[in-house]
């Protein structure tokens, strides 16, 4: 496995994000970049583990 580094695009459950920072177990990821992204209904930040992600673009 290879972790993500900070400002990779990766895919997780559907969604896209921005990495922002990096952790041991997880990165915390911006997920407004997505085309549906309503910051009425989701926090604009989350965290993923590394086990959970897929990088799509470095």
């Amino acid at each position: 496995m290879i972790a993500a580094k900070v400002g990779n695009i990766v895919e997780f459950d559907g969604m896209k994000g921005k990495v922002d920072k990096v952790n041991d177990n997880s990165v915390i990821v911006d997920i407004t970049i997505n085309d549906n992204f309503d910051e009425h209904e989701m926090f604009e930040k989350t965290v993923v583990n590394h086990k959970r992600y897929t990088i799509i673009e470095e």
